[in-house]
């Protein structure tokens, strides 16, 4: 019988996704743990579990190469955890739609990406971007918000709360 390992505790997968982004920056330069800490933490206030969290910590990682994938498949995470990880990872060149679709589609997930969209569309953080980025990634993560069926976290209609915008 071949032993197991024990799965990453949270301070390990913290320590493991801190340690994996390290040299990253977000678009405003802040470090970009700054970011998964509040991925996390929303999604922890969200109700999520220890799954969603540990995939709030590690939700970027692959899309950003910081780790790959072929080391995810190999992780001592739950099966839940990798599922979640790997639906919000974008492919290159794919749709919006698509994306959306898997992320819906995968238990768990819908919940860290909504806290990863509150994070992004903060009003403060997106203060620190030049207009045009502003405007931009604005536009975006309302889109992907419509698309997830979430509401318009400025009361503003879409998403499950309202008409489409």
């Amino acid at each position: 019988m071949r032993p197991t390992t024990p799965p990453l505790t949270p301070a390990e997968v913290e320590t493991l996704a801190r340690e994996a982004h390290a040299a990253q920056t977000d678009k405003a330069g802040r470090p970009y743990a700054e970011h998964l800490r509040a991925v996390a933490e929303g999604v922890r206030r969200r109700g999520g579990d220890a799954d969603q969290i540990a995939a709030a910590w590690l939700h970027d990682a692959v899309e950003d190469d910081a780790l790959s994938e072929a080391w995810l498949s190999g992780a001592p995470l739950s099966r839940r955890t990798k599922d979640i990880v790997l639906a919000l990872t974008r492919r290159p060149g794919e749709p919006p739609e698509a994306y959306a679709a898997r992320v819906l589609a995968t238990p768990g997930a819908a919940l860290v990406k909504e806290a990863d969209l509150a994070h992004n569309a903060d009003p403060d953080r997106l203060a620190l971007l030049d207009a045009a980025t502003r405007a931009r990634l604005t536009a975006k993560y309302a889109r992907m918000r419509a698309l997830l069926g979430l509401p318009d976290p400025r009361g503003t209609g879409g998403g499950r709360d309202g008409p489409p915008g």
